[in-house]
């Protein structure tokens, strides 16, 4: 018969405490501008958080909140860790960012609205998704 399954009572399963764990310790930099990088694949979302030079201070994603599954690509996902990252950046003191975002997931879009809810502003949004200029090479023709 295997073992049974407890349900743990509470919706969330521990995604606050990791989101207060991350918030309670603060950054040590204090960043005016940095750079935010959006990678939104089919299967989950990452953000990142850079100084200028390009050096990462925050980063998150869906799977580290503690989403699973298919529910890691979704958009309440992505939006999720947006506004987690936009708080950390308003606690190291960032008033503007550039946003780079790579890939063609659903979350793209509502990272970065998340993100400037927490009234940091946008100066330029870059699209740097990889685009292939001919494909992969043509099978070899089929001999009879």
């Amino acid at each position: 018969m295997g073992k049974k399954r407890i349900a743990a009572k509470g919706g969330n399963k521990g995604g606050n405490a990791l989101k207060s764990r991350t918030l309670s310790r603060g950054s040590k930099r204090k960043l005016q501008d940095g750079q935010l990088h959006v990678q939104s694949t089919y299967n989950n979302t990452r953000v990142s958080l850079s100084d200028v030079e390009g050096n990462i201070v925050f980063t998150s994603s869906a799977g580290a909140l503690g989403f699973k599954g298919a529910k890691k690509g979704t958009p309440f996902a992505a939006a999720k860790v947006g506004e987690l990252i936009g708080e950390q950046a308003s606690g190291a003191g960032v008033k503007e960012v550039d946003v780079v975002v790579k890939g063609v997931g659903a979350g793209r879009e509502s990272a970065i609205r998340s993100f400037i809810g927490k009234g940091i502003n946008i100066r330029t949004i870059k699209d740097k998704t990889p685009v292939p200029h001919n494909g992969p090479k043509a099978p070899k023709p089929r001999r009879v």
